[in-house]
This record gives C-alpha cells, structure tokens and sequence, in this order.
C-alpha cells in the first residue's frame, strides 16, 4: 500500500493465492485504483475455488491456456469424470483443466520417446553423485531428452512440440474476469514468437477485450498509479501577494473559513495533472501568516520543501541557479527572461519632416503651390514627343512603376500623418546607469539581484507589488523604467498597452517552474506533462483567460519596425521589369542601327574613324523616320493652300528664279534659326521658287509672316 504503484502480478501456488486475496480484501486493497493479474497457475483453479475466495477475488483478471473443444477432448473427459467419480464418490463436479489435459498428452510424449530410443536403456539407474535429487538418475537420460525434443504429434491440447528450450507454449490464451461465483472470458490472445513482443501487439489485445470489471468502481478505468502518502495529500505550497493575483490569488471566505486558490499557476498545474498517467490528490496549503500576509520571500517558501514542510510549491516561482541546489524543478511552462519597461510618448517630430520644403511659405503661396503642382504632374508628365515604339514600350512600363511607387508612398504617407505612433522614452539600460536614474522591480522576487549584477546601487531601487503600484511610481515620476520577468510585461502590456513598451534586450531567465524535493520521482512525470499542456489548446486558453489575448489592445500602435518602412528593397521588383525593358529596347535599337549603317563601317579602314563615323550618323536627325515624312507631307498642303488661307495684305510670295549651274543658292533658313531674318539681303516675307518653270535649277525658300516669324523652311 505504500508503493506508488497500485498493479500487481501474482504469480504463486493455488494454495497460497486464496488466502492472499482474502488477506487483501481485509486490508483494502481490493478497492477502486487497484488492479490484480494472475498467470495461469491460479487461473485454471478458479473453478475449485470456495466461493468465499471468490468473493474476495471480485475484478481480477487472468489468463490461462485456451483449450479447443474438440470431439477428442469431450469423449476423454466424458470417460475421465466417469472414472473419477467411480474412485472418489464423496468429490462431486470434478473437472479437468488444461494442467490434465497436458499431464495426458505428456505422459504419451514421455511413452513415445522411451519406446523411439529403445525401452529396456531407460530402467537402468545409479545413484545421483551430486546429491541433488533423492531417486536414481538414468544412464541413458541425455538420450531420452534428445528424443523427447524430437518428439510431436496431435494431442488432446493441440500440437504438442517441445521448444528447443525444453517449454512447451500455449498457441493462445483466455483473458478471464472474476465476476460473481465464476471467471468469464473477455478475449484471447495469440502470443507473437519469442522475443517479437511489442507494445503494439499489447495495445491491439486491449482494443479487443470486453467489459472489464475493476475492483472496487466496476465503471473506472485504474490509472494504475497513485503517490504513496498513507491516507495524506500532497501539500503543495502556494504563495500569498498582494498584487498580480492573475498568477496566483489566495482567498478566504470569512463566513466558512474555507481557503480558495485560484490563477494562471493553479490551472496550469491543474491541467498538467489531469494528464498524468495516475491519480494525484493534493491540497493547496498558503504561505502565510495567521493575519493572512506573506510569511516570507520567494526563496522563503521554496526552503520549506527543502526542509520537509511542504512536498511541493506550485506559483509564479522561477528557476534559478541557487534555488535548484536545495530543490528538484520541472520543465519552464511559461516564456523565460528579463526584460525593462519604458512609459511611451507620442512621437510629435513627424509633422516637421512630413511636408516638402516647396509648400512652405504664405498661405496664398501654399495654396498656389500645391494647384499647380496638381495640375502640372496631371497635364506635363510627359512633355517630349516620342517617335520610336521601343521609347513608347520604356516609357509606359516607367510610368506603371512610377504610378504603383506613387499609389504606395501615398498609402505610407497617409499613415504617418493619421496614425498615431508612440516612441519609448528611453532605450538604453546603459543610459539609465550613466544618468543615475531610478528604476523599479517587483517585490520578492530575484529580479533586485540581478539589478545588483547589472551595476545598480540599491538606493536607485524602488519595489512595487502590484499593477497599481507600477503604475504609481511612473505617474509620480520616481522611476523611469522598470525591470521585471517576461510573464509579468505581459499581463501589464496587456492592460496599460497604450502607455508603456517592452524594450529589448531580453536577460535571461528559465521561467516559471513548479518546484518538489530533491530526487522526486513525480519531476520527470510532471515535466513531460507540461509538454502536452504546452504544446496543445489548453495553454492557450487559460493564457486568454487570465492574462487576455494579444490583440486585446487594438488602441496601441508602436512604430512600426524598419523591415516595415517603404524603401527601394519595396519595389525592386517593378525596377527589375523597368531596368529590363530598358536594356532590351536599347539593345534591340542598337542591332537595328548597327545593321542599318552597317556600310558606313567598311567605308574608313581606321577602327576609330568606324566607330566616330557610326556616332555622327547616329547624332544626326534620320529624315526617313515616318514623323519626319508626316511633317513634309504637312508642310506641302499648306503651302499650296496659302492663298486661300491668307489674303494680299498680311502675307504674300516672291519668287526668284535662278540658272541652271549658277553659283548662287536659294535662300535656305533652318526653323531654329530665325536671327538670320533680320540680314538685308533677305526678304521679309515668303519666298519660294518656282519648280515648274525652270526644272533644272535648285528650288528652296522660306515662308514667313510680316513680323518675321518662321512658318516653315523647306528644301525640295
């Protein structure tokens, strides 16, 4: 009864088995949690068993060899229970079990064997030189053993063959339960060969059995193990604070007097034991003084275990180094670490760098400003006119870049100017140490010597025990930051996430653990546990019932980090597809050039001259470009047109005839050179030659208003 287990195998004689089971009755060991199996050397007598010791025997289970009952097993008990009764009248309901249905067919392997290695070897005997047995020992014996394993044939219990081990094996077995005044079977089982057992078969065998009556509760199923405590619970201690009661809260209804534990800490160990292969019954005990207040410090309340006060403590304790000499802690079931807490301001230097320096000014300035800027990007994006479809393929794959960049920044710039971003206070624990500022940290807990560590002198230290009390000591401005465990920030975040921020870095801390005596067998159970407790939906739900979720706090925005800001990493995309058809259109164009002048490089033997040659031409306007044939095209059909377009007074033409081979050329202006209109020996109004009356001289002339302004210089 003082073991932890509560499954017993037992595996003794058929006289001793019924008075160890109504010796276990007496003591309560047949009750609910219990479980008792017993081999075949019990089982195949329960029928002879009085019913008393039946009574005593309620939920056990067994097993025993399955006989098969064939016609050859009915017809030899038919004749062994006549003959039975003939030779003891006074024994009533005799039965034959396995063990003489297996005495039988041994004695015929024994008969088989003894006449297979010659009957008249084995009657000669001497005496036992060991001492060991008290019967002579057969001359022949190694023979007839030999022979014996040689030995097979079809008996009344099935095949009989001896292993090579000397064992004759069952090919299956009955699993009986004890219920009532009989056993009854609830399945069988094919034993696999040997040394092929595996938990997978053992799993298989359990999925096929019957109802199963336990002992004590015939509906519970025995976890099969309990924590020996000799009618005790296990105490587990808890701590008492005054704040952060959504770790642990301790209560006392002042009517009753009854205590009440409640918390994140409770339920996560109350849900890691529901999980544990065996039943653990506890009891919550408070570390506390007879007022209620805290009897001592963290490290107060872990020394009881050490000292056998308590058998474990289950709160908001973290391992640490010092604390693991004197006690056994089980896996971290929360996050790990230190962290400092900083109060946050709104980040009021946004409106100074958000504008451009062209919309500063007077107001009628800034109004004009940004109309014309409107307007001018709407109307002058584009201003030169393109010619060639390669330009017109870059320059609209440009303009869809330019317009998704536009569309982004407008989306990001419209965020900076409405959303409101917070900026921490301070971000540097060496800029605290360096200006001597003052610092909180919880009370009781091992963050103040990690402060110590850190270079802080313990009168820049201020405690607070609660919420209330952080919020406190950052409003009174006794403190500028604050120092506390990842657990903690995140409850606090979690209710005044608007108005304080975590900053990294993290110092490290493995968490909270619950804590047990040195050597504990309950450790390694309890951490696997917390394995699956972590790992599945119920951490999660108790974190969202005690601590809140994450998006609880839609109000709080911080700035966002880097990796999140818009820059040319955005949209390298869009500039890889721009670059590319860029390149592709310039390459494309220069292969056309190249081929289209390609006489022009055969034309000078000096390699640079080519290449000088090829960029000349390259530099000079190409005529037979279609745009260019367009405008003379244009030009023809308005010059033919003047002189219904214009009347005598405003514009008139002159013309000028010249020889043919006259040294003389026609007056021959460009468009963009319209200072050579002033010279005297150029007329002040449109001049052209006439092309139908001297066929075979040079043609030319310009076409100008009165006031001297080009219309159009041709070249026929």
């Amino acid at each position: 009864m003082t073991m932890q287990t509560r499954v017993f195998i037992v595996h003794v004689s058929p006289d001793l088995g019924p008075r160890l089971f109504v010796k276990a009755k007496e003591v309560g060991m047949m009750s609910a949690g219990y479980v008792w199996i017993i081999t075949d050397g019990l089982t195949v007598f329960l029928p002879s068993f009085h019913p008393s010791v039946l009574r005593s025997m309620q939920g056990v289970l067994g097993v025993k060899p399955h006989v098969p009952q064939t016609q050859a097993v009915l017809n030899f008990t038919t004749r062994w229970r006549r003959k039975f009764q003939r030779d003891h009248p006074e024994i009533l309901d005799a039965n034959l079990n396995s063990y003489g249905l297996r005495a039988y067919d041994a004695t015929w392997a024994l008969a088989m064997a003894v006449e297979k290695a010659g009957a008249a070897t084995y009657f000669s005997f001497e005496s036992d030189k060991t001492k060991k047995y008290m019967v002579g020992v057969s001359r022949n014996g190694q023979n007839l053993a030999s022979a014996l394993l040689g030995t097979s044939f079809r008996g009344l219990f099935g095949g009989f063959a001896l292993e090579a081990d000397g064992q004759l094996r069952a090919s299956a077995y009955e699993v009986v339960n004890v219920n009532g005044n009989a056993d009854r079977v609830v399945g069988y089982w094919t034993p696999p060969p040997a040394g092929e057992l595996t938990t997978r078969s053992s799993s298989k065998v359990a999925s096929q059995l019957g109802t199963v009556i336990w002992p004590g509760d015939p509906g519970a199923v025995p976890k099969g193990f309990e924590i020996p405590m000799s009618g005790k619970k296990l105490r587990i201690g808890v701590p008492v604070k005054p704040g952060f009661r959504e770790f642990v809260s301790v209560s006392t209804d002042p009517e009753t007097n009854e205590t009440t534990v409640t918390g994140y800490c409770m339920d996560v160990f109350e849900a890691v034991v529901k999980t544990l292969p065996y039943a653990l019954p506890f009891e919550y005990v408070p570390f506390a003084k007879p007022n209620g207040e805290s009897n001592g410090s963290y490290n107060d309340l872990v020394n009881q275990v050490f000292l056998g006060n308590l058998d474990a403590v289950v709160g908001d304790i973290t391992i640490i180094a010092n604390r693991s000499n004197y006690v056994d802690f089980t896996l971290p079931y929360t996050e790990s670490g230190v962290s400092m807490v900083v109060p946050v301001r709104p980040d009021g230097s946004k409106n100074a760098w958000s504008i451009s320096k062209d919309f500063r000014g007077p107001p009628s300035h800034q109004a004009g400003t940004s109309l014309w800027f409107s307007f001018s990007t709407m109307a002058f994006a584009q201003r030169q006119n393109l010619v060639s479809n390669l330009t017109r393929t870059v320059v609209i794959i440009w303009c869809f870049v330019v317009l998704i960049i536009i569309q982004s920044y407008t989306a990001s710039f419209t965020s900076l100017l409405t959303v409101q971003r917070l900026r921490p206070t301070v971000t540097d624990m060496s800029e605290l140490l360096r200006k001597g500022e003052f610092v909180g940290y919880q009370e009781g807990t091992f963050v103040v010597g990690l402060l110590n560590s850190m270079g802080f002198s313990g009168d820049k230290l201020v405690s607070y025990n609660s919420i209330e009390g952080f919020d406190s000591l950052f409003r009174q401005g006794r403190i500028v930051a604050a120092f506390d465990e990842v657990p903690y920030i995140k409850l606090i975040l979690a209710k005044r996430c608007s108005e304080y921020m975590m900053i990294d870095p993290t110092y490290k801390a493995d968490g909270f653990g619950f804590v047990f005596p040195k050597g504990s067998p309950l450790v390694p159970d309890i951490s696997r546990a917390i394995l699956n407790v972590t790992e599945g939906d119920s951490m999660t739900k108790i974190e969202e019932t005690w601590i809140g979720k994450n998006n609880k706090c839609p109000e709080s925005s911080t700035s966002p980090p880097i990796g999140n800001q818009l820059g040319l990493n955005s949209f390298w995309s869009l500039f890889l597809i721009a670059g590319v058809a860029a390149v592709s259109a310039l390459c494309i164009f220069s292969v056309m050039f190249v081929y289209e002048h390609r006489d022009d490089l055969h034309s000078n033997p000096s390699f640079w001259r080519r290449v000088l040659n090829l960029f000349k031409t390259f530099d000079e306007k190409d005529l037979k470009f279609h745009t260019f044939r367009d405008d003379r095209v244009g030009n023809e059909i308005n010059l033919a047109d003047l002189n219904v377009m214009t009347s005598p007074s405003t514009f008139s033409v002159e013309t000028t005839e010249f020889p043919a081979g006259s040294s003389q050329k026609p007056i021959t202006p460009p468009l963009d050179s319209p200072s050579e209109l002033n010279e005297s020996t150029e007329p002040r109004v449109g001049e052209i030659n006439n092309m139908d009356s001297h066929p075979n001289s040079s043609v030319g002339g310009v076409i100008a208003t009165a006031d001297g302004e080009i219309i159009t210089s041709r070249v026929f």
